[in-house]
């Protein structure tokens, strides 16, 4: 069985107790999840994480779900009842490195594993191309859960947990024998395009249609929101009005744009390749509720035997977005069956039901661990 304790204190002191409670009823391995402003460093971290006698993965995140409840400080550490293998993959934004290459030297092969759950630094450049080689070196053969750690203070820094302690630009995959089932829905939809991705460079638009990138998306989003952008309110109009990329037969990926960058370039959560297509899109609260319970609902879908663990990983724009009515995101994927943990993330990390592998902005992923 799985063991789950939640420390709310933030405390570095907190968190070891919490190791230690999970590792004396006997834990094989350690999914560690912390928020950000409980300010976590290398410094007063490594020390307790190297300390740990077991696999560990983990992040911090601008908020982390524990039961039905969102704690933007705290931690919750949960310890599984069979091993667990962990792999740490640096470079995630290294324009040179052949992800399928460095995964075939980490991961020869996945051996019984069932579920991989997948890590990564929300602010690296190359997410999209190492999610592209762990799909290609792996296949459906697995199913995926994950997503990006970082802050909301858009600054890059140390957000992954390991035996040997933080870890930036990186990504750390665990790979469990637990069987699962996940369910992928966002509830955004489409207010115009398709826009041709004329220039892109991984995570950085620089133009929609032979225009400068910002130029196209502003004169959009203000006809349809009848608000005008300033120099310092992009993200708060931005953040309900996301890209969506065209993908064959399944739901658009969306893609968060983050921040303007230079000439009217966007810089968004995970790649926009060239030549893509894109549209503007928008929603509701009402669209949004309604695709976390839809998730929750696929993730279901496929089950066979007891959830032992559901993990919840919701994008934090969506939270942002929703504001005081997250609680009711929370609910319409919590039910009394299984224990439920998770976390708002920086970007999610899902297949749903032997699709693609993606790397998703603004979706809710609900995935249902399984006792085997």
């Amino acid at each position: 069985i799985m063991l789950i304790s939640a420390d709310r204190s933030g405390t570095i002191g907190g968190f070891e107790g919490l190791t230690k409670e999970v590792l004396s009823a006997g834990a094989e391995g350690l999914l560690i999840l912390a928020a950000d402003q409980n300010g976590f460093t290398p410094e007063i971290a490594d020390p307790v994480l190297r300390r740990i006698p077991v696999p560990v993965t983990g992040g911090t995140f601008p908020a982390i779900i524990h039961g039905g409840a969102k704690l933007e400080k705290g931690t919750v550490v949960v310890g599984t009842s069979r091993p667990m293998t962990v792999r740490r993959v640096a470079g995630l934004s290294d324009p040179a490195t052949e992800y399928e290459q460095l995964l075939e030297e980490e991961i020869p092969d996945v051996g019984d594993a069932r579920t991989m759950m997948v890590l990564v630094d929300g602010f690296s450049q190359r997410i999209g191309a190492f999610i592209d080689g762990l799909f290609n070196m792996f296949g459906p053969e697995v199913n995926y859960i994950g997503g990006g750690a970082g802050s909301l203070s858009m600054e890059q820094k140390p957000c992954l947990f390991t035996n040997q302690g933080m870890a930036v630009d990186s990504a750390v995959i665990a790979l469990l024998d637990s069987e699962s089932s996940v369910g992928v829905c966002h509830g955004w939809e489409s207010i115009s395009g398709p826009h041709k991705v004329t220039e892109s460079d991984r995570n950085v638009v620089k133009t929609l249609d032979w225009k400068p990138a910002f130029d196209v998306y502003r004169e959009i989003v203000e006809k349809h929101s009848g608000k005008d952008f300033t120099e310092d309110n992009f993200f708060d109009i931005a953040k309900s009005y996301p890209f969506g990329i065209a993908k064959m037969g399944t739901e658009r990926v969306v893609r968060d744009p983050l921040m303007l960058g230079e000439n009217g370039s966007m810089i968004c959560v995970g790649e926009v390749p060239e030549g893509s297509f894109i549209d503007v899109m928008n929603g509701d609260a009402k669209s949004l509720l309604a695709a976390a319970g839809r998730a929750h609902d696929l993730s279901h879908e496929s089950i066979t035997g007891n959830t032992e663990l559901s993990i919840f990983m919701d994008c934090i724009s969506r939270v942002l977005f929703l504001g005081e009515r997250f609680e009711e995101e929370i609910n319409a994927v919590y039910d009394d069956k299984s224990p439920l943990v998770g976390a708002c993330t920086i970007g999610e990390i899902a297949n749903s039901g032997g699709n693609y592998l993606e790397f998703y902005n603004k979706t809710s992923v609900v995935a249902n661990l399984v006792t085997i």
